[in-house]
């Protein structure tokens, strides 16, 4: 018994270790994390360019792919001034195969997928009326998710969160602490705490750290990021209701502009240098 729970401890904490890795450069901002990486970027990549290109695929079958010339040249060209200043984080994200579409739809969304393969939706532009910095804000944004390979560490944490249950549960059962009939019950609440625990909170992080790579890219691509609070304020009216800061793997929206607000010391003079 107790080899086995010496095992156990060992591998958890073996994975843990052998796993965590960081994927960007700190930047003026100071983003600074070590992240559990246990699956391969090429793996993540590879999957993410599929989705990518099934997304185009059916746009371009139902004749949404770039379907207004002028919004998609528009935001073309604000993605071309944002792209060179990846390198500030990542010296390798200038040699990505970049690629930005835009879809014709309702939805308010946008994102950028491992890789740099981004897409935004019109309804986000047209709904929202937004500038070219606003535009730069959530492209940065998302961008940043993808320089932080933000996909990579949630497929990860699945992994960690999984064998943490799994293992807890077999160590419970093994020493005679749960009985077997309720593994099930047990094994949902698990998942249910450690969610709670860990894959929240990490969200929240991840998005915290969009926010700041984020403005940072848009003031050095010579975008006001001040425009950066315009968009969250936008973005928080077209909301409506939101589940409580515990239970939303994004930060409030106080929580978000008083971050923001925070770096504009940082950010101004990056932008004023870039104008």
């Amino acid at each position: 018994m107790e080899n086995f729970i010496s095992n156990l401890i060992l591998a958890v904490s073996s994975f843990v270790v052998l796993s965590c890795a960081t994927s960007t450069e700190e930047g003026a901002t100071g983003v600074r994390r070590s992240q559990l990486m246990a699956v391969s970027s090429e793996e993540v990549t590879a999957e993410s360019i599929k989705g990518y290109e099934q997304t185009k695929a059916d746009a371009q079958k139902k004749g949404l792919l770039d379907k207004n010339p002028a919004q998609y040249q528009r935001v073309v060209a604000i993605s071309k001034k944002l792209i060179p200043h990846t390198a500030i984080f990542r010296k390798d994200a200038t040699s990505w195969p970049w690629e930005v579409h835009v879809i014709s739809s309702a939805e308010l969304n946008a994102y950028c997928m491992p890789g740099g393969k981004i897409i935004f939706y019109s309804g986000i532009i047209e709904k929202l009326n937004l500038t070219d910095g606003e535009i730069a804000a959530i492209m940065g944004h998302e961008i940043a998710h993808a320089l932080r390979e933000h996909s990579r560490e949630r497929m990860s944490q699945e992994m960690a969160k999984q064998g943490l249950t799994q293992g807890g549960l077999a160590l419970l059962l093994a020493t005679g602490k749960l009985d077997p009939k309720y593994a099930g019950i047990a094994s949902t609440g698990a998942a249910a705490i450690t969610t709670l625990v860990i894959s929240l909170p990490n969200n929240r992080t991840q998005e915290n750290e969009a926010d700041t790579m984020g403005v940072e890219l848009m003031a050095r691509a010579g975008y006001d990021p001040r425009e950066a609070l315009n968009l969250w304020r936008k973005m928080s009216s077209a909301g409506g209701a939101k589940p409580p800061e515990i239970l939303s793997t994004h930060p409030t929206d106080s929580t978000r502009l008083a971050h923001i607000e925070s770096l504009l010391p940082t950010v101004l003079p990056l932008y004023e240098k870039a104008r």
